[in-house]
């Protein structure tokens, strides 16, 4: 039966079109299946001959050359598949495989010739799979090894004879190879023991001309679909020998901690869209209250203002152009520059920069001669890099500032700050589960205390999470707790793994105080540390005691993939522990524990809201805590 080349066309279409809806449609989940499946293949082969030969065999010898063709034929076999990991996999099969077609009728002399073929293989496919999406589409390609068994033809004259008999020169064997993809369908529950999948496959065949002697080439599409079954016990059992859980409890959970903070000053001033006046937010004094001003008054509250640490550093920072006013006159004879961006212009970068030199002029009586004003259309490190098209509502007000540099390092120096730390990241419980994100869709943690009452937290997909201490306690100061780990697997199983702790709650506040630390990073940067790496030298590692502990915590904004944003963090907090280390063994300073943690753009954890240019630029931040033994 012949085909065109139309059709066969018009259904591979069809046939990526609904693997491409499938794709959509599916869940994004990571499925931990059987890594052994066995079962048939079933397919239709859509063949094409090309080529230019007129012998037959011996006894059909013609003038007129017979060059193309077309036909279809079926395709079944067992098959085997391995799945030692989620992406690369073999699929191995063996079976009847029909390659035959009609021929194009040709005119010879005074016949019309109407050919036939009928090519049969056993053929052997082994093959690579690939699945290098979560949702189970599929990509194989290997050789394909053709044991031919029939190689009859029919041969029909208009008008007249019909003459049948075997193409000679026919090939034993044949190899060629293949290329095609599949996807998965689930025909039973995730739960069951037993899986079974209906897979849809789409493949090319190339390279396997059937004959040794004449030019005839045979090209194969075929399409079918494959049905699997696979057992799942295995792979639970593999399940709960790989996973870990562990639990990391503080020993004691403080009641409250006094901790003194070095603030960094951010030396921009953000300017609002079409506006080259300050903006409210920044505190703007009169000239009698710049007379009374000292940045001391910001820094040493009361002990009843100690609360609130995000609202009080911002406050700090709004006084931004005040605290310049008042260092600069305490150092009369230092400069400043003030650089201007602005994507309107350059004449609108250099006015924003000058509204911040009229007030320090008019308000704190600054000589002019001291304050220097450049404009730019682009900052020195933008927000907005070339080619942008994601987000940009967040990056470009980045873009609208004005930059305070100068070669004095004592008017940017950061300030102090003492201030209450209410949930100490030291106090949290720190649950781990190895592997988490290979086996399992989620997982959440089942608190049991003395008295048996339940509490379940979670889900999580991470492979650890923290949990503060003084919420797992609640009005009690100390408890004994069952902690039991629940991993659900994508399938619907269930992996539990117990662990035991015991958490004390202190009625006292510590009377040593802490320390607290921030360093800066500009935009999707994770190395910026290095530029920190005096500061860290000369002011953070001196006050680490022996035997004390360094809790690191890196935070991004939200801007970009919230994964992203995750590994960014953790690589902040790493490489700024690297740093801390580092100087720590050059001065023989041990038995420093270290707790590192990447956030990411975590709400609940981030410094600050991400509503305002400033509290995203002081988001992209590692902090250091100090904490005495």
């Amino acid at each position: 039966m012949k085909i065109s080349q139309a059709k066969i066309f018009s259904i591979i279409l069809f046939i990526i079109l609904l693997l491409n809806a499938s794709t959509l449609q599916s869940q994004e989940i990571k499925r931990i299946q059987p890594e052994w499946w066995f079962g048939g293949s079933l397919g239709i082969n859509f063949n094409f001959y090309n080529g230019s030969f007129h012998r037959i065999n011996e006894s059909n010898d013609y003038v007129t050359s017979f060059k193309k063709g077309s036909g279809v034929g079926l395709y079944l076999a067992p098959l085997l598949e391995y799945h030692p990991d989620p992406v690369w996999g073999g699929m191995l099969q063996l079976g009847f495989d029909a390659r035959g077609g009609d021929f194009d009728d040709v005119k010879d002399t005074s016949s019309l010739l109407s050919l036939g073929a009928s090519i049969n293989y056993l053929t052997l496919e082994p093959s690579v799979r690939v699945s290098p999406f979560k949702y189970p589409l599929y990509f194989f390609g290997g050789p394909r090894l053709g044991f031919n068994i029939a190689k009859s033809f029919s041969l029909k004259k208009t008008p007249g004879t019909t003459a049948e008999g075997d193409f000679s020169n026919i090939r034993g064997t044949v190899i060629g190879g293949q290329l095609g993809a599949g996807y998965d369908f689930s025909l039973t529950g995730l739960e069951n023991r037993w899986q079974i999948i209906a897979s849809p496959f789409l493949a090319l065949h190339f390279g396997q001309g059937p004959s040794s002697d004449v030019d005839w080439s045979l090209t194969t599409v075929r399409v079918g679909v494959s049905v699997k079954f696979g057992n799942t016990e295995e792979i639970k059992n593999k399940v709960e020998r790989e996973v870990q859980f562990s639990v990391r409890a503080p020993k004691i959970i403080p009641n409250e901690r006094k901790v003194r903070e070095t603030f960094p000053m951010r030396n921009y001033i953000f300017f609002d869209a079409g506006s080259a006046v300050i903006p409210d937010r920044y505190v703007r004094l009169t000239n009698a209250q710049a007379e009374e001003f000292n940045e001391q008054q910001l820094l040493q509250p009361e002990p009843k203002d100690l609360t609130g640490r995000s609202r009080r550093q911002l406050t700090v920072y709004h006084n931004i152009l005040n605290i310049l006013g008042d260092r600069l006159r305490k150092y009369p004879d230092t400069k400043i520059t003030l650089i201007g961006s602005s994507e309107e212009g350059i004449s609108n970068a250099e006015e924003l920069a000058y509204s911040i030199k009229r007030y320090l002029i008019q308000i704190f009586n600054i000589s002019e001669e001291r304050i220097i004003v450049k404009g730019v259309p682009k900052p020195a490190i933008p927000s907005v890099l070339p080619g942008a098209t994601k987000e940009l509502s967040l990056l470009v007000p980045e873009d609208m500032r004005v930059e305070i540099t100068s070669a004095s390092t004592e008017l940017l120096e950061p300030v102090q700050i003492i201030s209450l730390q209410e949930e100490p990241l030291d106090s949290d419980v720190l649950f781990s589960v190895a592997n988490a994100e290979d086996y399992f869709a989620s997982w959440s943690v089942v608190v049991t205390d003395d008295n048996n009452k339940i509490t379940r937290f979670g889900p999580y997909t991470s492979h650890q999470e923290r949990i503060s201490g003084k919420i797992i306690l609640g009005s009690k100061t100390k408890g004994n707790y069952k902690v039991a780990m629940e991993g659900q697997t994508s399938d619907g199983q269930v992996v539990r793994k117990e662990e035991t702790m015991k958490l004390i709650r202190s009625d006292e506040p510590e009377e040593a105080p802490g320390y607290r630390f921030s360093i800066l990073f500009e935009f999707d940067q994770s190395k910026t540390v290095a530029t920190y790496q005096r500061f860290l030298a000369q002011q953070v590692v001196p006050l680490i005691p022996e035997g004390s502990s360094v809790i690191i915590h890196g935070h991004t904004d939200i801007i970009g993939e919230e994964s992203h944003n995750l590994i960014l963090s953790q690589n902040r907090a790493q490489e700024t522990m690297n740093i801390i280390g580092q100087e720590l063994a050059k001065i023989k300073k041990g038995k420093v524990k270290f707790d590192t943690y990447g956030f990411g753009e975590d709400i609940r954890r981030a410094p600050f809201n991400n509503d305002l240019p400033e509290e995203r630029f002081y988001n992209r931040t590692v902090i250091i805590d100090i904490v005495p033994e």
